[in-house]
C-alpha cells in the first residue's frame, strides 16, 4: 500500500497559511475597532490621514530595503487612481463604522470580493460564470438581511455608503490586478502608502480637533496592525493558493462581532447570524468555482 507523503507534506503549510490569514483578518478587524474608538474624539479627516501616515511609517523600513528601483514606474496614473479610490473608500467606511455596530460595518465591506468579478467583466473582459453571478446576488442578499434598515432614510444612506466603500475597494483590487504585469508588490505598496498619506493630509488643517493621548495610541496601533495584517496575508497566500484558504478572509466579521460585543456591548442579532451564513455560503460557492 503506497504511503501518501505528498498529501502529508501539504497539510502543515495549509494549516500555517490558514492561521496567518486568521491573524491578518483579526488585524483588519482590530483596525476597524480602533477607528470606531477614535471616531468619538477625532474628525474623520484626522482618522483617515493618521491611519495612512502611521501605516507608512511602519512599512517604510521594509519599503526602503527594496532599493531605489522601487520608485521607477511609468504607470503613475494607476497608482494615483488606486490611492484616490482607496481614500474615498476609507472615508465612506470609517463613517459607516461610526454609525453602525462594528460587526455590521465589517460585513458590508466583505461585499467587495463579490463586486470584483462585475468590474473585471467590463474592465478586463473577464466573464464571470453563472454560478459566480448567483454567488454575487446571494452575497448582497446576505448583507441586506444582516443590516436591517428599520424604515429610516438615514439607515439607507449609511448602507449605501457602505456599499459604495465595498465597490471602491473592488475597484482598487481590480486596479492592482490590471497593473500587476509591470508593477511589483513592493512598488504598489509604496505608492499607495505614500500617496494616501499625502492626499489625505490636505483636509486635516480644516478639520483639526485636539486629540487625547488614547487617540494617538490608537493611530499608532492602526499602523502596526495594518503592517502586520498585510505581511501575514502576503505570507499566507505564498504558502497556499487562494482557492484553498480564501474562505478564512470572512473570519474578520467574527472578530468584529467579538470586538464589538466586548468593548461596546453591541448585540449580535439572529438576523446578523443569518446574513453571515448566507455570505459564507456565497464565498464557498465562489471558492468551489475556482477549484472546478
Amino acid at each position: 500500500m503506497p504511503i501518501k507523503i505528498p498529501v502529508i507534506n501539504t497539510i502543515k503549510p495549509l494549516y500555517a497559511a490558514a492561521l496567518l490569514l486568521l491573524l491578518a483578518e483579526a488585524c483588519f478587524a482590530g483596525i476597524g475597532a480602533l477607528v470606531k474608538l477614535t471616531s468619538a474624539s477625532a474628525s474623520e479627516a484626522q482618522v483617515v490621514f493618521f491611519r495612512n501616515f502611521f501605516a507608512l511609517l511602519v512599512m517604510l523600513p521594509w519599503i526602503i530595503s527594496q532599493g531605489v528601483q522601487i520608485l521607477k514606474t511609468k504607470r503613475w496614473y494607476l497608482h494615483l487612481s488606486r490611492a484616490t479610490t482607496g481614500i474615498i473608500s476609507m472615508y465612506c467606511f470609517f463613517y459607516v463604522i461610526s454609525q453602525l455596530p462594528l460587526a455590521q460595518a465589517m460585513l458590508v465591506l466583505l461585499l467587495s470580493p463579490f463586486v470584483v468579478p462585475i468590474i473585471a467583466r467590463f474592465w478586463l473582459n473577464e466573464r464571470p460564470s453563472r454560478l459566480t453571478l448567483f454567488a454575487i446576488v446571494l452575497g448582497f442578499v446576505g448583507v441586506f438581511i444582516a443590516i436591517p434598515l428599520g424604515g429610516q432614510a438615514g439607515s439607507l444612506v449609511i448602507l449605501l455608503l457602505g456599499l459604495l466603500s465595498a465597490v471602491l475597494v473592488a475597484v482598487t483590487k481590480t486596479t492592482i490586478r490590471y497593473m500587476s504585469d509591470t508593477e511589483p508588490a513592493a512598488r504598489t505598496v509604496f505608492y499607495f502608502s505614500l500617496l494616501t498619506a499625502i492626499i489625505s493630509f490636505v483636509p486635516v488643517p480644516f478639520y483639526w480637533n485636539p486629540l487625547p493621548a488614547v487617540a494617538w495610541w490608537a493611530f499608532a496601533g492602526m499602523g502596526l496592525l495594518a503592517a502586520v495584517g498585510q505581511m501575514a496575508m502576503t505570507k499566507a497566500y505564498a504558502l497556499a493558493p487562494a482557492s484553498d484558504i480564501g474562505m478564512w478572509t470572512y473570519s474578520s466579521i467574527i472578530f468584529a462581532g467579538l470586538f464589538g460585543y466586548v468593548f461596546w456591548q453591541e448585540p449580535v442579532t439572529m438576523a446578523w447570524f443569518g446574513g453571515v451564513l448566507i455570505i459564507f455560503y456565497a464565498g464557498y460557492i465562489t471558492t468551489r468555482q475556482r477549484l472546478l
